[in-house]
């Protein structure tokens, strides 16, 4: 016996990745290299990287794809499309809003989130956003298998799901050839993990230019085909009055819905920026751009193709089988080009959307043994084992309830946003954020923040009833309009719930003004003191006509 757990803590420390000398126990659960803030020499990420980032994010298939049910519900081409640049330039806002605590403290989400959920309250938060990066890394990397199935059927045409002897059961929701397909970019997939954070800039820069221009080759290609840009441009509105209103506002949600997840990691990208601006301007311009110009690009596609075929095709890999299977050699080459554009884009979007920031999380949770890269490698594992495949049938409802996880995003975005801009007006004590002491600021009640919670759960609550009638269930019309604003409403709601909870029931290390202190840290050790202090480097103060004890920040003004 006395041998096993001998070998058990020999492996336990094998197994233990970089981590800081010096840590206590709790503290080896709490930090390791990846997860303590970002030193100077790592902030390599500038204005134009986060400009690449953000091109080479906007560019895949989704975006493609966004205004198709906007305008199959009856938006016209230029309603839906307006709908995406609001949508996008509010994601934009809230992306700026999250990104500059990484920028200013140089700490990602699973950190961050530690001030406002307590320092062993944010596994939750985390550990939710852990689990869908998991399952959209995996369809993600389906539709990406489709794009590589593009690809050698450009190069044999017996490559064919109809022709090739299958396996699976007719049910299954795949083939032979196409889950072939999807281990082939599965597997391709798996180096660009190796690749730590700061320097992975260098695969978006590359996509930033190749696959935009992939784009337009293929709606030049498809207007050449199509002979004009085809009737869906022409077709108006078949909406009138509240319900046109109304498509509208759901138009502007999808939009919204379709970036939650990147609004709450954006900390783990934004901790690498050289200097706040950085993260600021790139971030809050480049992000309604880059998405509006691939969605009008969709739309146009899809309408030549209604031309070329009398439906539109919304699809491009669809569109790019139907010109496979027409074309000559050279059109295959075309095809075999714009399909790897496309396949670069779904890595480049599940690397920026879910390996990194599943490798975050995950990292948070077990940071003795697991790091971002080893992270990464298990949200890979799991996107291959959850059989994606079956999430992506026609008669699953899976999409909508992944599409309805905006709903719980919404809410940690509301405490987390309100924390930081509201409460604490922008101060955060770093050192004690991997503080797993009771004495900490971060640690509440056994290191749960029971006002975040209530207000998390109330920004959930508000959303239930219309998530009900989403699913098929018969509601109240007024839980259908809250519904149709859903993430606006979680935000709202648990961020105000939150701001009213911490009036009513102060906590500490706040500021009475506003005061990021981000730049005046230098030493970012997160190991005890001597005397068992992390410190922060602020002056002790006691205001004797109160009898409390307060820090003083740089100008004097109070930190409780």
């Amino acid at each position: 016996m006395a041998e096993k757990l001998s070998a058990v803590r020999r492996w336990s420390r094998r197994l233990a990745v970089e981590a800081e000398p010096g840590l206590s126990t709790a503290q080896l659960m709490l930090t390791n290299h990846d997860l303590k803030p970002v030193e100077a020499e790592r902030r390599t990420w500038g204005a134009w990287n986060f400009v690449g980032f953000w091109i080479a994010d906007s560019f895949n298939i989704n975006t493609w794809m966004i205004s198709s049910s906007m305008m199959v519900n009856g938006l016209s081409w230029w309603q839906s499309w307006l709908c995406v640049w609001i949508g996008y330039a509010i994601s934009g806002c809230f992306i700026c809003l999250t990104g500059r605590i990484g920028a200013i403290y140089h700490i990602g989400f699973p950190v961050a989130s530690r001030s406002s959920f307590g320092i062993w309250g944010s596994f939750w938060p985390v550990l939710n956003r852990a689990a869908m990066a998991c399952i959209w890394y995996g369809v993600q990397a389906y539709i990406g298998g489709h794009c590589v199935y593009l690809m050698i059927r450009s190069i044999w045409k017996a490559w064919d799901r109809d022709t090739i002897p299958n396996t699976f059961s007719a049910t299954s929701g795949t083939t032979t050839a196409d889950f072939v397909s999807f281990f082939i970019f599965w597997l391709c997939s798996l180096p660009a993990i190796w690749f730590p954070v700061h320097k992975i800039r260098h695969l978006f820069t590359v996509k930033a230019y190749f696959v935009p221009s992939a784009a337009i080759a293929f709606m030049i290609w498809a207007i050449v085909r199509a002979g004009d840009i085809g009737p869906i441009i022409r077709q108006p509105s078949s909406l009138k009055g509240s319900d046109l209103a109304w498509e509208f506002v759901k138009g502007i949600m999808t939009s919204i819905a379709n970036f939650a997840t990147l609004i709450v990691n954006d900390p783990d990208f934004s901790r690498y920026a050289r200097k706040p601006k950085d993260a600021l301007w790139p971030q809050l311009l480049t992000i309604p751009t880059g998405f509006a110009i691939t969605s009008l690009i969709g739309i146009l596609v899809s309408s030549c193709s209604f031309s070329i075929y009398g439906e539109a095709v919304w699809d491009p890999l669809k569109l790019l089988e139907k010109f496979l299977d027409e074309g000559n050699s050279a059109e295959r080459f075309g095809v075999f080009v714009i399909a790897f554009a496309f396949s670069l884009a779904q890595l480049g979007t599940n690397i920026a959307a879910n390996s990194v920031s599943a490798g975050a999380d995950l990292t948070a949770l077990l940071p003795r043994w697991i790091n971002i890269r080893r992270g990464g490698y298990i949200c890979a594992a799991v996107g291959l084992a959850m059989n994606p495949w079956i999430l992506l049938k026609s008669n699953n409802q899976f999409t909508t309830y992944l599409s309805a996880y905006s709903v719980f995003l919404s809410s940690i975005a509301g405490v987390i946003i309100f924390d930081y801009y509201v409460v604490r007006r922008g101060y955060l004590e770093v050192k004690e954020l991997y503080d797993g002491r009771k004495t900490g600021p971060y640690y509440y009640t056994w290191g749960i923040h029971w006002r975040a919670y209530a207000a998390y759960i109330a920004g959930i609550l508000i959303n239930v009833v219309g998530f009900a009638g989403e699913v098929g269930r018969k509601v109240p019309i007024g839980a259908t309009y809250i519904y149709n604003v859903n993430f606006f409403a979680g935000f709202l709601v648990s961020g105000g719930v939150y701001s009213l909870l911490c009036h009513f029931f102060p906590i500490p290390a706040v500021s009475d003004k506003w005061m990021e202190v981000g730049d005046e840290i230098e030493d970012l050790r997160v190991t005890y003191d001597s005397d068992g202090a992390t410190g922060s480097g602020h002056e002790l103060y006691v205001d004797p006509m109160v009898g409390k004890s307060y820090k003083l920040g740089a100008d004097d003004s109070k930190i409780v």
